[in-house]
Order: structure tokens, then C-alpha cells, then sequence
């Protein structure tokens, strides 16, 4: 489990990367947090790859918005 900062952080990454996505297309950013969660957990990774996973995420992500 992630402690409250590392949480908050993810958060933060996710919200930054979801910028353009409306707060209610939530398909598309379940997607990108999920991968973010899952890239979060991998060892030794920086929060840097951690955003190019939310973005890269985003690209495939199931939308309406695009």
C-alpha cells in the first residue's frame, strides 16, 4: 500500500495528466490511473516515467473527448 504522500503524488500526476480530459469521463481516466498505479509500483522507477506511463496511458485511453 502507498503511504498518504505518495498518494497524494499520484494524484497530482494523475490530475496533471488528465488536464484536457472533462472531470466526467471517467473510462478514460480509470485507464490512466491504472496505469499509473501499476508503473508506480515497479521498483526504482522515477516520477517522471511514472507521467510518460499516465500519458501514454491517455493516448489509448477509451474516449468520447477525442
Amino acid at each position: 500500500m502507498f503511504t498518504a504522500e505518495t498518494t497524494a503524488l499520484l494524484r497530482a500526476v494523475l490530475d496533471e495528466v488528465c488536464e484536457s480530459v472533462p472531470k466526467h469521463d471517467t473510462s478514460a481516466r480509470t485507464h490512466v490511473a491504472s496505469k499509473i498505479l501499476e508503473a508506480a509500483t515497479r521498483e526504482g522507477i522515477s516520477i517522471e516515467e511514472i507521467k510518460r506511463a499516465g500519458r501514454s496511458a491517455l493516448i489509448s485511453a477509451p474516449t468520447m473527448w477525442r
